[in-house]
């Protein structure tokens, strides 16, 4: 009987250990994370927005009704990475994704002394060689180094009332993300 209730601990034991390491590999072998669903609507470098318009469905649910929001991918194999945005709204936000979705960075309006969405995503590599010879204009951006050369960059804007859907979509619909 001993035997019995040993071998059964054991075997429910073996059982929580196998089902808590599938869980945890879930999210790596998914093929429903951001970065695929961006990859099926739009190419690299092509910003999307992520919230949807009547009678679309969102590529990313926003779990804040009061924020719209766009994303970018990007590959630093490529290049650095410039991210800008023109317009007015009352708050905005960035972040920096790696692939796998974890948060590299996150800054806001707040941020930058002018208020504008103009920043570079880059590599350590790539920051040794920038700083080398600093390219006229960039000197006062915010440098965000990535050790992951692939991910995806989310701007997300406050909309506090009808009034401001119209400035906050102009705004969203003009982020420039390209390879430099």
């Amino acid at each position: 009987m001993l035997r019995l209730l040993h071998a059964l601990l054991l075997g429910l034991l073996g059982a929580g250990i196998v089902h808590i390491v599938v869980l945890l590999l879930v999210p790596a072998y998914s093929e429903r994370d951001a970065w695929s669903q961006l990859a099926a609507s739009t190419g690299l470098y092509q910003p999307a927005r992520l919230d949807a318009g009547p009678g679309v469905t969102p590529i990313v649910k926003s779990v804040d009704p009061l924020f719209d929001a766009a994303a970018c991918r990007f590959d630093l194999s490529d290049g650095i990475l410039h991210i800008n945005a023109k317009g007015q709204t009352p708050f905005w936000s960035v972040s920096v994704y790696n692939r796998a979705g974890e948060n590299i960075y996150s800054f806001n309006d707040h941020t930058l002394p002018d208020g504008k969405v103009d920043f570079i995503v880059l590599t350590p590599a790539q920051m040794i060689e920038l700083r080398k010879e600093i390219p006229d204009g960039i000197e006062n951006m915010i440098y965000v180094e990535s050790s992951a050369e692939q991910g995806i960059v989310v701007l997300r804007s406050f909309v506090p009332d009808d009034s401001w859907k119209k400035s906050v979509s102009d705004f969203l619909g003009s982020i420039s993300c390209k390879p430099q």
